[in-house]
């Protein structure tokens, strides 16, 4: 496998900027391709779909587009893609759909790992039918996500098993074939958010055992527009439909007003980008893809083992999570130093990173209010070697 980090590099103009991005849990920045073809897609003649124009045609041709390179991403059909401005609205307009029909002795199981996007949305529902929220709970030592708790969670009055592909917190990355199991075996409809795993590792959504998968583009440099992928497509038309247009079918039932089209250029755009990463990938675009995120999955692996091994070195340094299977997204604490004093220093050495108080999500649960915070960094595709001695070094002077 052949992943060049120089050449991918050479992708984005915003590097250019001098400072060292390690806020790829935020969004990796954008390459020039996708730019490019959003900016092409601005000054092109678009119109609205259904008429017998060109204008009208070559919107229709986006759209089209950009649900298939969703199906290639995840391994899922066109017809199954439904688009948005991002996941955490698609998965608010699912839940909607699904909790109409939910009442009183139901429940739902969602994850402390899981990032709000995938949580609130399934206790809203549950709270508004009288449903009851179930909650599978992290090894506080490692992060790690125990599957088998989900035989016991999961019951025949379960509706909906949401659970994440990967932390963009702290970079777990859990076994989801026994969530699957329990799901299926009490007719659950499981709901993998894919975001943060999908710009590091090869995805299939039959492999997953998910019913549906949620992505957000700009998790691997793409738009800010997130898509569901259904592994059958048959359920959307017996959904309730959210669209403005009452004759929708399909995706389209849970698509609600315009397409932002430029955005959905941009999308086709950023997922040939993947595709692109290992110039040994050949073949079509999906064959493509599993090239080429196995490619990063290596490349990355061996910064990750530089990154973690570093920061156990560093005297003060408590390095968040330690789960076997990962994506490259690490959490830390410095003894003594807040969070936020932390990435301050780090923004005056020219790293981006952030800082998390610890109030909510899978920080809240591991208790790191109580040290002041915890420090979240994380690699992109276009993350050197260099850049990670930078952040060592410049962590390890504020210990």
């Amino acid at each position: 496998m052949a992943f060049d980090v120089a050449a991918v590099r050479g992708l984005f103009p915003a590097l250019g900027d001098g400072w060292v991005h390690l806020d790829a849990p935020a969004g990796m920045q954008v390459p020039e391709q996708v730019a490019t073809a959003a900016s092409t897609a601005l000054r092109a003649p678009v119109s609205g779909p259904g008429g017998n124009f060109p204008a009208s045609q070559r919107a229709e041709a986006i759209v089209e587009a950009a649900r298939r390179a969703i199906a290639d991403l995840v391994g899922a059909k066109p017809s199954g893609v439904v688009l948005g401005p991002n996941s955490a609205v698609l998965l608010g307009r699912l839940a909607d759909a699904l909790g109409d029909g939910w009442m009183i002795g139901d429940d739902v199981v969602v994850s402390r790992l899981d990032s709000p996007a995938n949580v609130d949305p399934w206790q809203r529902a549950a709270q508004r039918s009288g449903s009851t929220v179930r909650w599978a709970e992290i090894d506080i030592e490692t992060c790690e996500l125990p599957t088998w708790q989900y035989g016991e969670l999961v019951t025949p009055r379960t509706k909906v098993v949401a659970v994440t592909a990967a932390s963009g917190a702290v970079g777990t990355r859990p076994d989801l074939r026994p969530v699957a199991e329990a799901a299926e075996e009490h007719d659950a409809l499981l709901v993998v958010d894919a975001s943060a795993a999908a710009p590091f590792v090869p995805l299939d959504i039959t492999e997953l055992g998910a019913d549906v998968v949620a992505v957000n583009a700009s998790a691997w440099g793409g738009p800010q527009v997130g898509a569901l992928a259904f592994r059958d497509p048959a359920m959307l038309d017996h959904l309730p439909s959210v669209a403005l247009d009452h004759s929708a079918r399909g995706p389209e039932r849970l698509e609600m007003g315009p397409h932002a089209l430029p955005l959905l250029a941009g999308l086709v755009a950023s997922v040939d980008y993947l595709a692109g990463l290992d110039d040994a990938a050949v073949g079509p675009r999906r064959e493509r893809l599993l090239t080429s995120l196995r490619a990063v999955k290596s490349y990355q692996a061996g910064l990750l083992s530089s990154l973690t091994s570093g920061l156990r070195r560093i005297d003060d340094v408590v390095l968040i999570g330690d789960s076997m299977r990962r994506i490259p997204a690490v959490a830390f604490t410095v003894n003594g130093v807040k969070a936020e004093d932390a990435v301050a220093h780090l923004a005056d050495q020219g790293i981006c990173a952030f800082a998390d108080p610890g109030s909510h999500g899978v920080f809240a649960a591991l208790g790191a209010a109580e040290v002041g915070g915890a420090v979240r960094v994380g690699l992109a595709h276009y993350t050197s070697t260099a850049e990670i001695d930078l952040l060592l070094q410049a962590v390890s002077t504020l210990t």
